[in-house]
């Protein structure tokens, strides 16, 4: 069997915290000093907020210069169209666009030069191969490709060696096919289908365990970073599960589980995170959850600095028992648009997630139902009990009731449905239906 190296690039990823923290300054100032002189909208953004590039002195003269969000970027589109004019380099340079879609139904173009597509394929590569792909494995990708920022993705594992199959979003069938027929050894998809692929191979008699997939790679929903809906999906399909971060607003994978499975390795060479108090705007401290912020250090074609991404994280600098050194996000734990307020308490589907999967009664599956009596919201909990469960549904749902009372600090109403009566996600799980009246 052929030795190959432990690290994509060692140096950097490896790269003691101080150095690491210089050389993101370094790039950090050619950034700003890029988007101040180049783009129309970031200067006109900064001197607003009363900076230039030369108050930045250190990295913590970042929170000097003010944030922007996704409405920010729709908005300047649609004044400016057809990219916006936070962009810093012209339509010629341009060599790939990615978009998002948006409440307006306008999806928001994220593009790239040659350059920065040639950095986003490098790190999609070392992200690869921190979870163990090697040139050996046979990859199939079966994420979306329509403008989607995850498809290219694929080329990395191209860049890696690996032998790649194109598949996409195709049916479960077609997909089920492939993996039978050419044997791909790691696939990538998301947590939810995941589960709902392995729940159809079940039922169409195929033993995935007898599948050669040994990797599963998961992103876009916060269940990859959920201990108990990571082990559910390896016991089912007898592979490891390794959870992958990204966003079309920078490029695909940004953060990723090495072997070691210890937290998501972000790629702080090519993006700055800030992770806040998404209400004072104040830093907390490692451990704590908070709303992360991101600012680009290498990207050329539309820099983002200080923007807010909604997603609510915790993170750790620790060294990572692999030796890896840039920070480690301890877990994706939802977003702020999902986050449901009952009783004064902030509660994520993610923490209810971890409950539901943790408890052998039920399938794992469950929806977040809100509803509003004397003014007050009122969460229920919709899940599923296993079909030979032969137990009294009264326990369970106070058992249920309980853990959520100890973890999350509410006791929500529990209802107990039949298996097979929530609807499976072939794509990404709507966990939460709000039923007030606006």
């Amino acid at each position: 069997m052929s030795s190959y190296r432990a690290f994509w690039d060692e140096e950097l990823e490896t790269m003691p915290r101080d150095k690491l923290q210089a050389y993101q300054f370094q790039l950090l100032k050619q950034n700003i000093d890029l988007a101040y002189h180049q783009s129309p909208y970031y200067k006109r953004h900064f001197q607003e907020a009363g900076v230039a590039p030369f108050h930045l002195e250190s990295v913590e003269d970042l929170k000097r210069f003010p944030t922007i969000d996704k409405k920010v970027l729709r908005t300047q589109q649609e004044i400016c169209p057809d990219f916006g004019d936070l962009t810093c380099a012209s339509e010629e340079d341009f060599v790939f666009l990615s978009a998002s879609s948006g409440s307006t139904g306008v999806p928001t173009a994220s593009p790239f030069t040659a350059k920065d597509f040639e950095a986003f394929q490098d790190c999609e590569a070392r992200l690869f191969w921190s979870s163990g792909m090697r040139p050996t494995d046979r990859y199939c990708h079966a994420l979306n490709f329509t403008l989607f920022v995850g498809g290219p993705d694929v080329i990395g594992a191209m860049k890696l060696g690996a032998l790649t199959i194109w598949a996409g979003t195709i049916p479960s069938e077609r997909l089920l096919s492939i993996f039978q027929t050419w044997k791909p050894t790691v696939t990538w998809t998301t947590p939810s289908y995941a589960w709902y692929l392995g729940e159809t191979a079940k039922e169409a008699g195929i033993n995935v365990a007898d599948l050669a997939i040994k990797k599963i790679f998961v992103a876009g929903e916060p269940g990859g970073s959920i201990p108990e809906t990571r082990h559910s999906i390896e016991a089912l399909w007898n592979a490891d599960v390794y959870d992958y971060y990204g966003l079309s607003d920078i490029f695909g994978a940004c953060a990723a589980m090495c072997e070691a499975k210890e937290g998501l390795h972000w790629a702080e060479d090519h993006i700055y995170v800030e992770v806040v108090n998404p209400e004072t705007g104040e830093e907390v401290t490692e451990g704590e959850r908070g709303e992360m912020i991101l600012t680009s250090l290498k990207k050329e074609a539309r820099p983002l600095i200080r923007f807010r991404t909604g997603d609510i994280v915790s993170y750790t600098t620790e060294r990572c028992r692999c030796g890896r050194t840039h920070m480690r996000l301890d877990g994706i734990h939802g977003r702020l648009d999902d986050m449901m307020i009952i009783k004064g308490v902030n509660v994520f589907p993610s923490d209810i997630e971890t409950i539901v999967r943790n408890n052998p009664m039920l399938t794992g599956e469950y929806v977040c139902v809100i509803t509003e009596e004397k003014h007050m919201a009122v969460l229920t909990v919709e899940v599923e009990k296993q079909e030979d469960f032969a137990g009294d549904e009264s326990e369970l749902v106070g058992s249920i009731q309980n853990e959520c009372k100890k973890i999350v600090g509410i006791k929500p109403r529990v209802t107990v449905l039949p298996a097979k009566s929530i609807a499976r996600a072939t794509h990404k799980a709507k966990r939460v239906r709000d039923e007030r009246k606006k």
